[in-house]
């Protein structure tokens, strides 16, 4: 089976505040409410087609990439950490508020980009009608018992992305990774050829492809978790969020999901998580996700 992205309605590019920029894609009804959509750490938004197609014929979709991710040109300096997505992430949502006018607005973020919503929303500002958070990294106090477990997780993860491979002779390549990947293999079908088209772009020296966010890129934002100090109550938002997380019972299953499970029972989420779902969960049980997604918005914005 092959995914493809359709075309947009309109693009833009959003100037930040060190020279580069973010493509920002329309898709879906542009009569419904907004809602932006966005990916997590070395991945793209394009992959996220098989959940996002889904809220296409009801919702405004704005699709975009953080910096040096999916259909953004990378930059030098990179100034790829979390506090530079935050503002980045307030660059983005004042130009598609300022090109296509203010209305109701959910936010839909996955992993990486979840706890750049999740900052962006306590330091900067509620920008928001609501917010939908999947799976996001949380990292709780030292003194927590989730702590230890998401500190070999993240140190796990850093190792492994300084170390992947960032060449590739052609997309297939990538594609056969994913397949061979166990982290992968719940995917549904033709996402893995998708994914490896979103995140590798033409290799500047014109010899086949490299992934769009470099590995040291990828690895410093999965080190960099351990020392944001983000473990926030839902009531310290300005206003509705719902909490997703992988399934906390799925044996072999992601560190995030018993650690979601915790912020959301002791810090007063609206939380639920999707069964037999991993990491990705948007990409392996899409479906559920959109209803999980539907449900909460009929409760705040609809």
């Amino acid at each position: 089976m092959t995914l493809i992205v359709p075309t947009p309605h309109e693009s833009f590019d959003v100037d930040l505040e060190d020279g580069a920029k973010i493509r920002v894609r329309r898709h879906g009804n542009p009569k419904g409410v907004r809602l932006t959509v966005t990916h997590g750490n070395g991945f793209a938004s394009d992959a996220y087609l098989p959940f996002w197609q889904l809220l296409a014929p009801k919702y405004d979709l704005m699709v975009f990439d953080f910096r040096n991710h999916g259909q953004n040109i990378p930059v030098e300096p990179a100034n790829h950490n979390y506090a530079q997505f935050a503002r980045d992430l307030e660059r983005v949502v004042q130009a598609i508020n300022a090109r296509l006018g203010t209305k109701p607005t959910v936010g839909i973020f996955h992993s990486m980009s979840g706890r750049t919503a999740m900052k962006h929303a306590i330091e900067i500002g509620w920008r928001w009608d609501a917010l939908v958070l999947f799976d996001p990294p949380n990292v709780p106090p030292v003194t927590h018992p989730r702590y230890a477990p998401m500190e070999a997780f993240e140190k796990k993860l850093t190792e492994w992305a300084l170390g992947r491979r960032r060449a590739f002779a052609s997309v297939e390549e990538l594609t056969d990774e994913y397949l061979q990947s166990r982290a992968t293999r719940g995917w549904v079908d033709g996402a893995h050829a998708l994914m490896a088209r979103s995140v590798l772009r033409r290799s500047p020296d014109g010899n086949g492809y490299v992934l769009t966010c470099a590995p040291e890129n990828e690895a410093a934002i999965y080190a960099e978790a351990l020392s944001l100090n983000l473990w926030p109550r839902a009531q310290d938002f300005g206003g509705p969020v719902k909490l997703i997380g992988a399934d906390p019972g799925m044996k072999g299953g992601p560190t995030t999901a018993l650690t979601n499970q915790a912020l959301g029972v002791e810090n007063g989420y609206d939380y639920d998580f999707v069964a037999g779902a991993g990491h990705l969960l948007q990409i392996e049980k899409p479906a559920e996700c959109v209803r999980l997604v539907e449900e909460f918005m009929k409760k705040t914005v609809l």
